[in-house]
């Protein structure tokens, strides 16, 4: 007889196994390629062991529910392979994600049980995020922290149990920088404004459960473009990931130019909104870095915002610095003395 998978079932890996096909022992992403499903096993109390509380429900952002999964490997940097891999090819391969949660122990036994929590799927515009955590060797290397959402239509079985934990403390991980290279950026002078039609390539649509939604990609590339040209002129870079104690995820701010001694936050557009939040993000970020004295704040944009906006960042004290045809107006800043 098949297992129906009906959300708040309680079943073990052996049940399901049994009905779907799949390994018994093969980690939390379990394939089952005879009918075509991916079985993720979640138990955020195996994180709190190692130090780190990043699997659960998070708070709803703009595009609904989110469920957090962090990816497989104990020790060492996690590579996109094995269940790792798994999980990221149902993106295309047709696969159902099944998503199951730990609760408890059979009585008298060492078998976890497993509650059904309902059929999900990884967010195709932000399919993962890389954070950093303690290893079981206690090293802190990079991990995956999947983003799960409900499948279309489906029933979802959450508990108020299954929100993301909340930090016990407070701690701020200084990311390492990237290596430098060694070419060159070309001078400033005679810098143009990039022209706005140039991002429509930063953009793309895609379908992902709840509809198709616009997927916005113009600031991550243009925060990995700067942060290019800082390493290119020689500069330091890095980043810092933020946890604060009572709260739930972490924070981390864009980029950190170490030779300025200057903290970055990038906006994808140019508008007052984005803007505003941007000064708003680094001035919280700033109360939690133990940086040199003098950190100065600057919002790095695709394009000029209007004079005043601009205008607003000058009474904030805090720089800006936009891309251009021929590099980023704005840099070097110009309260810098080398």
């Amino acid at each position: 007889m098949t297992l129906d998978l009906v959300p708040g079932l309680i079943t073990t890996r052996e049940e399901v196994a049994a009905s779907y096909g799949g390994s018994v022992y093969s980690g939390g992403m379990v394939p089952a390629p005879k009918s075509k499903m991916l079985f993720v096993y979640s138990d955020p109390a195996a994180g709190l062991k190692h130090g780190y509380t990043f699997d659960g429900w998070a708070e709803d952002d703009d595009f609904g529910p989110l469920y957090l999964y962090t990816g497989a490997g104990a020790t060492g940097h996690q590579q996109m392979k094995l269940g790792n891999k798994s999980l990221m090819d149902t993106l295309t391969n047709g696969y159902e994600v099944h998503l199951f949660v730990s609760h408890g122990k059979a009585p008298g036994k060492k078998l976890v049980m497993q509650r059904y929590v309902g059929r999900v799927a990884l967010d195709a515009g932000e399919p993962f995020e890389e954070r950093w955590a303690p290893g079981s060797d206690g090293a802190m290397r990079r991990v995956f922290v999947f983003r799960l959402r409900p499948a279309e239509g489906a029933e979802m079985n959450v508990l108020d149990s299954d929100s993301v934990l909340p930090a016990t403390q407070t701690t701020v991980i200084e990311l390492p920088p990237k290596p430098p290279v060694v070419k060159l950026p070309a001078q400033q002078t005679g810098a143009k404004d990039k022209k706005t039609e140039q991002h429509t390539t930063a953009q793309t649509t895609a379908n992902i459960p709840g509809g198709p939604r616009t997927v916005k990609r113009r600031e991550g590339q243009l925060c990995t473009a700067f942060e290019e040209f800082l390493i290119a002129a020689g500069h330091l870079t890095k980043s810092f990931q933020i946890t604060v104690e009572g709260e739930s995820g972490t924070f981390t701010p864009d980029l950190y130019d170490a030779t300025d001694n200057v903290l970055y936050e990038a906006k994808g557009l140019a508008t007052r909104n984005n803007v505003r939040m941007a000064i708003g993000q680094l001035l919280d970020y700033r109360r939690h870095l133990t940086v040199p004295d003098g950190l100065r704040l600057a919002v790095l944009l695709p394009e000029p915002p209007t004079a005043d906006v601009k205008n607003l960042l000058e009474v904030e004290a805090v720089e800006l610095v936009y891309q251009t045809e021929g590099g980023f107006a704005g840099w070097p800043l110009a309260s810098y003395q080398p």
